[in-house]
């Protein structure tokens, strides 16, 4: 098994005063050539948004967009028409495909919204944009990973993407031991990244925000250091 280990203070950090953002891969302002995918995976933006401020609407393309909140309230509406207000313990999908325009508001008075904005480039260009969201809490089963996104056409749990990826979260208890197993042999590997809590692979010890991409490997175990909240992002190679 091989990884390229990204420790929590190692992301780039930019202060635009509203919003607070790390950035786990190259993007925007940033620029690292060794930090510019794990295969497919492009981008994985850790956001705080101030109360009553957010992104205008602007504009994706040819890009699957994944948002999940942490803390607070994130507003969304696009051009297609959709309009909802996602909280944690939810997730929000978004094919940009042909063409999107969407903002995204934090409409508390008093409270920062933190999420994470994660894109996959697509298996497939220029689909008819689409948009869906969904609770996550139903999904997870204590103690366990669980699959909240999965390839197109879907396995009728959780939410698709057009991409050979898996979305996983597990909420892991103190002290238990687990094994993630690859869902097909043409990944990649996986990329996971620390919501919260702290774990163990061999000897590397990940903490609150850190993220490590493992791959040449089927599978891999961990042991839990104590409570924690694990997000598991599998992906195919670029070059497939």
């Amino acid at each position: 098994m091989k990884a390229v280990l990204h420790r929590a203070n190692s992301r780039a950090y930019f202060n635009h005063g509203w919003l607070k953002t790390h950035h786990t891969f190259s993007f925007a302002d940033y620029y690292d050539p060794d930090r510019i995918n794990f295969g497919a995976l492009r981008v994985l933006n850790d956001d705080s948004i101030d109360a009553g401020t957010g992104f205008d609407i602007h504009p994706h393309r040819n890009m699957e967009i994944i948002s999940i909140p942490l803390k607070g309230a994130l507003r969304h509406g696009d051009s297609m028409g959709n309009t909802s207000v996602l909280h944690s313990g939810e997730i929000q999908v978004m094919s940009a495909g042909t063409g999107v325009y969407h903002s995204e508001f934090n409409d508390k008075d008093d409270t920062n919204t933190e999420f994470l904005q994660i894109w996959v480039i697509p298996d497939r260009m220029s689909v008819e944009p689409r948009y869906e969201n969904a609770n996550i809490k139903d999904l997870l089963r204590p103690n366990e990973i669980s699959d909240i996104v999965t390839p197109y056409p879907g396995n009728g749990k959780g939410l698709w993407i057009y991409q050979d990826a898996w979305f996983s979260i597990g909420e892991l208890s103190k002290d238990s031991v687990h094994t993630y197993k690859l869902h097909s042999d043409k990944s990649l590997g996986v990329y996971v990244f620390m919501i919260d809590g702290s774990i163990s692979i061999d000897d590397v010890r990940l903490t609150k925000r850190d993220g490590i991409g493992l791959y040449d490997m089927k599978d891999f175990s961990f042991n839990v250091n104590e409570k924690s909240t694990v997000l598991f992002i599998e992906v195919p190679d670029l070059k497939d």
